[in-house]
């Protein structure tokens, strides 16, 4: 399959085309059955010649070209529409019957029902001239209604996303003039695999009434059904609560498939070089060191502790709170010892062959570095976060 994307530098075009490129090398094997000869990209900068040749052996055109922010109104017609007659010109010059996707907005939804705008009206218009397209040319045509998108794309643009996470990861102020305003947004990922489900040829259809999607099997639009609502205060909160994440090392709850999760991912692509690296605080003695690594809201914390030669450490039970000691460098003896029946057991571990021992409440427990040189490396997991006010930590040897 040949495939063309025009508007390719542009924010979906460009993940878009990289995406694609993964299926065509084999490095994306989720999609086995996609398969990708060339992928050929048009942009502004490319030569009506250019996009001749694309459009004659084509297999498939994702249509991502437009004008969104022209220096006149005049331009939307002239981008949104002007341009989508040009491509199926050549098409139809070409004979070619290849499947045409296009990208409009829920702005053409608006025209003639709520508020109208100039690019509401150019992308209403490029709709009825794909439709049209298709029904004369027996070509199938997928017209999706995108609603606010989500991914890498300039800030002070024309996403108010992608400039909150910019200012806010540069410590710069956001405006917000209501913080109950509501976005249906469409992260970037979902949007590509929306794509890879037309290619597959299992797009989801829909008919619009007013500004809501209702779902029909036969519906005249395409769309993505993964898409998210949130109002602009939740966005600035949880980013604000990215940005402390270093400095709290409370990693916020960003479940499977939550809004949450992809704006996290989101927020990291907006870091300056310099803030991809941060300090963490390590507290050091005489026997090493033990530095607390990730903190969550839900399940405890992450510690790496580094005991130098033939040190020990631990010594202490808990009621309630249980650890996981996994030694990554070095030879150690885990000891413990229940309180009540004094039975003992004893686990010789090393990081070469990595193993979890669990330190089971009600059990004193300690660890000893085995070596004579070595520093010894222990990951440590714990099932809630240190409070120094309730630390259910009682010192006890083995």
């Amino acid at each position: 399959m040949n495939i063309l994307i025009t508007g390719a530098k542009g924010m979906v075009g460009t993940a878009l085309y990289h995406n694609l490129c993964n299926i065509r090398d084999g490095k994306n094997r989720t999609r086995p059955q996609i398969h990708i000869d060339r992928i050929d990209c048009y942009d502004i900068d490319n030569t009506p010649d250019e996009l001749d040749a694309f459009c004659k052996d084509c297999d498939f055109v994702f249509h991502l070209a437009g004008v969104n922010r022209p220096q006149n109104n005049a331009e939307f017609m002239e981008g949104n529409f002007g341009f989508s007659s040009v491509l199926l010109e050549k098409l139809k010059k070409h004979n070619n019957k290849a499947t045409v996707m296009l990208s409009s907005s829920i702005q053409a939804t608006l025209i003639g029902r709520y508020a109208e705008s100039d690019y509401g009206r150019s992308k209403l218009a490029g709709e009825e001239l794909f439709f049209e397209y298709g029904r004369q040319n027996n070509v199938k045509v997928a017209v999706y209604r995108f609603p606010n998108l989500m991914g890498h794309s300039r800030p002070n643009y024309n996403s108010a996303v992608s400039t909150f996470c910019y200012k806010i990861a540069r410590d710069e102020e956001i405006q917000i003039n209501d913080r109950n305003t509501e976005l249906e947004l469409l992260y970037i990922d979902d949007l590509v695999e929306g794509m890879y489900d037309l290619l597959e040829g299992r797009e989801a259809h829909c008919e619009y009434d007013g500004v809501q999607t209702v779902a029909q099997e036969n519906g005249r639009f395409c769309y993505v059904p993964v898409t998210h609502r949130v109002t602009l205060g939740e966005i600035a909160d949880l980013l604000y609560s990215f940005k402390e994440q270093p400095a709290s090392l409370l990693m916020p709850k960003i479940p499977e498939g939550s809004f949450a999760k992809k704006l996290f991912s989101l927020y990291l692509s907006y870091l300056p070089a310099e803030q991809f690296k941060y300090g963490l605080k390590m507290n050091c003695d005489n026997r090493g060191s033990f530095t607390e690594l990730i903190h969550t809201m839900d399940c405890g914390q992450v510690s790496v502790n580094i005991s130098k030669p033939g040190i020990t450490k631990g010594q202490h039970w808990h009621n309630s709170k249980w650890e996981q000691f996994i030694v990554v460098h070095g030879h150690a003896l885990i000891q413990e010892r229940n309180i009540v029946t004094g039975e003992i057991v004893e686990f010789e571990v090393s990081g070469e062959k990595i193993e979890s021992v669990y330190m089971i409440p009600g059990w004193t427990h300690n660890i000893i570095n085995l070596s004579d040189t070595e520093d010894l490396v222990t990951v440590m997991t714990c099932n809630e976060i240190f409070d120094p006010s309730r630390p259910d930590t009682f010192g006890e040897p083995v």
